[in-house]
């Protein structure tokens, strides 16, 4: 058993921490390092050190310097998450909270505060407002969510593809979730360059995170009252009608889990993926070639860089064990997807290719993992392969090394991703995207199927159905004028060939 140099519960030594410009600074009471703060390191570098000192559970400060454990290991981190008789999400137990050293003001509060939502219920209580979260979501339609995906995209990348340049994360990336997301549930009057920067600055734990939390909630707060007194066919309407009975406290916070969780996930996702395809030439091979489908892409993308690094928070019901350390009841722990995902236990050879293999934490695990995922890997998998075919020669405008990060304790993202192109003329975002005939074909590939649930809430990998299963992006003809055969002038060969033409 690892020895445990201080438990992060109860009072803190006050002692007071190194000068700035001291090789221990960044450490605060107990010698324990801080994960916030202009002096907090590279976390990932961090995440590493404490992995070698204290094993895979390791002891380390919040804001203001509230003790947490962070769990590095992938076994247990899955333990964690699929154990509920030891650890819930209920901060209400938590000993740092009931001390009074977590302040109503602290940067994270929005987050760790017990809020009337699944992710922090158990039991019944979990099981009536889960089922109706994934009753709401099944009921999404997924052509026409595939439709929103393509028109977003072409919209988006209208706003650029005539200057030849771009920077993919705050004119793509950050906005297309948002797009989608506010389409889906029934706001799209609200998808604003405000709301975008409100939600990613909210998910910070920056000084302005609750101002920035209290615009997103209004958004949502006006959107409840709409649709509680009249319902449409939306995610929103949904939730309202469910036979659940939501109230409207209930409802508001359920559209902010999963506003917040699809926004940021896929960002940061759309991000990540951008990033390989342009930066490793091998990566770009595999998908010209065939080799690799976006879909896999995607997934190792969330192995190597998984959109949330960590995620707020978990509770020790009891004492116990994990990862050789002492959890006392009251603890808190963070799951931790980044550290866990490149454990070398699981993982010896972190740039190995994953093959599409879905054991990653990124998505969370056992009763609270993200109902949603399937809809960020939509959005993903579209509008990757989407801007792709739209840009075919998209590359990198500056050196890969010059390209700057934004870590925080919930993630780390990109701040830009600068790219240079031939300009392109608009489309109408109505239309499959397609590239330009003096570009040479690239054959699209079809989007991977939605999975189906289970009763027990397992996933199952399911083939789409015939009216569900989405169109490949076929290579563009080059144009030239295909004389009408004798005959029927409409036949289904002619118009194959002028949907090809794109007439």
């Amino acid at each position: 058993m690892t020895p445990e140099p201080q438990t992060p519960t109860g009072t803190p030594d006050t002692a007071a921490g190194p000068p700035p410009g001291c090789p221990a600074h960044g450490t605060g009471p107990g010698g324990l390092h801080r994960l916030y703060g202009p002096d907090a390191p590279d976390l990932d570098d961090l995440y590493e050190r404490l992995r070698e000192k204290h094993g895979p559970v390791a002891p380390v400060l919040l804001h203001d310097d509230v003790p947490m454990w962070v769990v590095l290991g992938h076994a247990e981190n899955l333990h964690m998450v699929r154990s509920p008789s030891q650890y819930t999400r209920d901060s209400r137990g938590w000993t740092p909270l009931l001390e009074g050293m977590v302040k109503p003001d602290h940067p994270l509060m929005p987050h760790i505060a017990r809020q009337p939502i699944c992710a922090h219920a158990e039991g019944d209580e979990h099981q009536r407002l889960r089922a109706a979260v994934t009753a709401a979501m099944d009921t999404i339609d997924h052509r026409g969510l595939r439709r929103s995906i393509h028109s977003s995209t072409q919209e988006l990348v209208n706003g650029f593809c005539g200057r030849g340049r771009a920077d993919l994360v705050p004119q793509f990336a950050e906005h297309l979730p948002m797009a989608v997301m506010c389409e889906i549930l029934g706001m799209p009057e609200e998808y604003s360059d405000r709301m975008v920067q409100c939600a990613r600055d909210a998910l910070k734990g920056t000084e302005t995170a609750i101002e920035s939390h209290a615009y997103v909630m209004g958004a949502l707060s006006r959107l409840t009252t709409r649709r509680r007194a009249r319902p449409e066919d939306d995610v929103t309407s949904h939730l309202i009608t469910h036979e659940a009975g939501l109230s409207d406290d209930e409802v508001r916070e359920h559209l902010r889990l999963v506003l917040f969780a699809a926004y940021e996930t896929t960002a940061n996702l759309l991000a990540n993926a951008l990033r390989m395809v342009l930066t490793e030439p091998g990566f770009r091979a595999r998908l010209n070639g065939g080799q690799m489908t976006v879909p896999e892409a995607i997934e190792q993308s969330l192995w190597d860089e998984p959109p949330f690094s960590t995620v707020l928070g978990y509770f020790a019901k009891q004492d116990t064990e994990l990862g050789g350390q002492r959890i006392r009841r009251g603890d808190g722990l963070l799951f931790a997807p980044a550290p866990g995902n490149v454990d070398p236990r699981v993982r010896p050879d972190p740039t190995a290719h994953m093959m599409g293999n879905r054991s990653h934490l990124a998505f969370g695990g056992g009763a609270h993992e993200c109902p949603g995922q399937d809809i960020g890997r939509a959005i993903a998998d579209i509008g990757v392969d989407a801007l792709l075919t739209r840009l075919p020669d998209i590359r990198l405008e500056c050196a890969e090394e010059d390209l700057r990060w934004r870590s925080s304790i919930a993630s780390r993202h990109l701040v830009a991703l600068p790219v240079l192109f031939e300009p392109k003329p608009k489309q109408d975002v109505n239309r499959a995207p397609s590239m330009s005939s003096l570009h040479p074909h690239r054959v699209g590939r079809p989007v991977e199927p939605l999975r189906e649930r289970r009763e027990d809430g397992t996933d199952e990998r399911a083939e789409a159905r015939p009216e569900e299963r989405a169109e490949p992006v076929l290579p563009v003809a080059p144009a030239v004028s295909w004389p009408d055969p004798p005959g029927e002038p409409r036949t289904r060969w002619q118009r194959l060939w002028r949907w090809l033409l794109g007439e």
